[in-house]
């Protein structure tokens, strides 16, 4: 297959969608797994690394053992696979009866990853103390839970958003016979740079120089989470929505404020600093070439965190074997880097990864 890049002019049937009003998949089902003595690609051990999951529908084995349905969904920094659900703009598109990854058939895994939701993080008292694990330590934890704790020996699919989507690349590279079909969304298959690099940067050193940090060991979030939350802010939507949320000056305020509120009332730190720093063993560039299963790319023209001028996707994509890639068109339906939670925007494409690796399922 030769990799293609597409800027698709007209996503008329996936604009007129509309999300449906109730979820209508099976309820998520919570656990947790301990991987003991899990070595970091630093060389620090953590006794016991607990990792928490979701799952939404039954895994399936076929007559040889091999698990026939599980689909691996990975979030973004900071965040976790409850953002998944309950979403009407994701969830509901996805998981409900006849829908792409319909939970009636699939087995859905939504994990946190390390330093992220329930999963082991700084946070839980080890502070800055807590092993600094990298992107490479993250997709190890996530292959043991699903091998060794869910039992899954093959995925049906791949996919992530954001840092998810940096995920899924590794993983077609890292396992590559594990998976059918590799799908990341909002990334770029390229070590962190240029801008990307510079806003991490940003609030890496806001929080590291903030003597308020007080070398991780601070009794109440230092002022430097603020910053974190400003320039996340900043960098995920497009600034024609950013205009039309907040059209005055007083309006930009108000938002800005509430949303800096939420975050540093419900965030931390010190899980913020090792989450962003964990992308810096992020370089799947040397071998895509190793990638196996069929993979589609999907970026938004309007994501500030991977825009499409830089060229990198249209050149890269050329390398991975059965590797292709859509940059959807800026409208009114997209939300910037966000865009990879609105379905609706890609889950037609998502319908036709699967048709074309369904062959023996």
């Amino acid at each position: 297959m030769n990799p293609i890049i597409r800027i698709l002019a007209f996503f008329s049937s996936l604009l007129a969608a509309s999300f449906s009003s109730a979820a209508d998949y099976p309820a998520p089902t919570e656990g947790d797994f301990t991987v003991r003595d899990f070595k970091f690609t630093s060389g620090e051990t953590l006794p016991e690394l607990h990792l928490h999951y979701r799952t939404v529908g039954k895994s399936e084995k076929d007559a040889q053992g091999g698990t026939t349905n599980a689909v691996l969904i990975m979030h973004g920094t900071t965040g976790s696979g409850a953002q998944f659900v309950p979403r009407p703009e994701f969830a509901d598109q996805l998981f409900a009866k006849d829908q792409p990854l319909d939970a009636t058939k699939f087995f859905i895994i939504l994990p946190d990853g390390i330093g992220h939701g329930k999963s082991s993080k700084p946070s839980d008292g080890m502070r800055a103390k807590f092993p600094h694990y990298g992107y490479l330590d993250m997709v190890e934890a996530q292959y043991r839970l699903l091998t060794e704790g869910l039992g899954v020996n093959h995925a049906r699919l791949v996919m992530g958003t954001s840092m998810g989507g940096m995920h899924t690349w590794l993983w077609g590279e890292l396992h590559s016979d594990f998976m059918d079909a590799l799908m990341p969304l909002a990334s770029l298959p390229t070590q962190i740079s240029g801008r990307n690099r510079a806003w991490r940067r940003m609030i890496i050193d806001a929080i590291r120089n903030d003597p308020a940090w007080k070398g991780g060991e601070y009794k109440t979030q230092p002022a430097s989470l603020q910053t974190a939350a400003v320039m996340l802010w900043f960098m995920s939507s497009n600034p024609v929505l950013r205009q039309k949320d907040a059209p005055t000056l007083a309006k930009t305020d108000e938002v800005l404020d509430k949303f800096v509120d939420g975050i540093v009332k419900s965030d931390d730190a010190n899980n913020v600093l090792y989450a962003l720093e964990a992308s810096r063993d992020y370089d799947p560039g040397p071998n895509l070439e190793k990638i196996r299963a069929p993979l589609l790319a999907i970026n938004s023209a309007d994501d500030l965190i991977n825009p499409p001028e830089l060229g990198i996707l249209e050149r890269e994509i050329k390398r991975v074997p059965h590797g292709r890639a859509i940059v959807i068109p800026t409208s009114d339906k997209t939300r910037g880097h966000g865009s990879h939670t609105i379905a609706a925007l890609w889950k037609d494409q998502l319908v036709e990864l699967l048709k074309e690796t369904e062959q023996g399922h």
